[in-house]
């Protein structure tokens, strides 16, 4: 008999994918901190619904757990299963989904397979796990806690807490001044040679920065 492979799924994830893995592979199902599927060391598998997508775009959550999934992992995997992503009755505009799409894909260089149904899904899994475990030989492990923030994440996370500030532009910040405490001394004017810094994010900046601060009557 041949080696079995080995696909570990968050003990949250208990729907059909789940369901047909059990007979196909040798599922294991614990509590991942980061991801829905870990396939070898370095492929990891966030899947998503179009209902989900859609509503991890709406909380914040996307972005999110896509980052912490490309802090950890080598070579993490979107899987988007279903049809009618555009074709929703939430009030979503369609430009937005294709942008939040397009980010995934060029911002955060994640690849991006597409499912109809939970069966490929499941099927897509075994084709990559097999791929990794037996064809490349690659061993599976269980990583229990997330990797420390990389100093470069730190100082973009600080200056993306500026007004107006989304973590492309504080990127673009942080190449055009070379650290956090050369941005925070910038003037208006300094400020606004960045792409993606207008004279209003400028001056907003600029106040935050140089405004005293004022004790908050709440406080004791």
């Amino acid at each position: 008999m041949g080696k079995q492979i080995i696909i570990y799924a968050d003990n949250r994830e208990n729907n059909k994918v789940t369901d047909i893995l059990k007979h196909r592979c040798d599922l294991r199902q614990k509590q991942l901190t980061v991801a829905d599927y870990l396939l070898s060391k370095k492929v990891a598998v966030e899947r998503k619904t179009c209902e989900d997508f859609l509503s991890s775009m709406v909380d914040g959550r996307l972005f999110k757990q896509l980052g912490e999934l490309k802090e950890n992992f080598r070579m993490p995997v979107l899987i988007i299963e279903g049809n009618g992503l555009l074709d929703t009755d939430r009030k979503i505009h369609p430009n937005a989904i294709r942008g939040a799409i397009a980010s995934v894909a060029t911002d955060y260089c994640l690849p991006i397979i597409w499912t109809k149904t939970p069966l490929e899904t499941a099927e897509m899994l075994i084709s990559i796990a097999t791929r990794e475990q037996i064809t490349k030989n690659k061993s599976i492990a269980l990583r229990g806690k997330k990797k420390a923030k990389s100093m470069n994440h730190r100082q973009e996370f600080l200056v993306a807490g500026l007004p107006q500030i989304s973590t492309q532009t504080a990127r673009k910040l942080l190449k055009h001044f070379s650290s956090p405490e050369k941005i925070f001394a910038a003037t208006k004017e300094e400020l606004m040679e960045v792409e993606g810094v207008g004279p209003k994010n400028a001056k907003r900046i600029r106040l935050v920065l140089a405004k005293k601060y004022e004790k908050s009557v709440l406080e004791d």
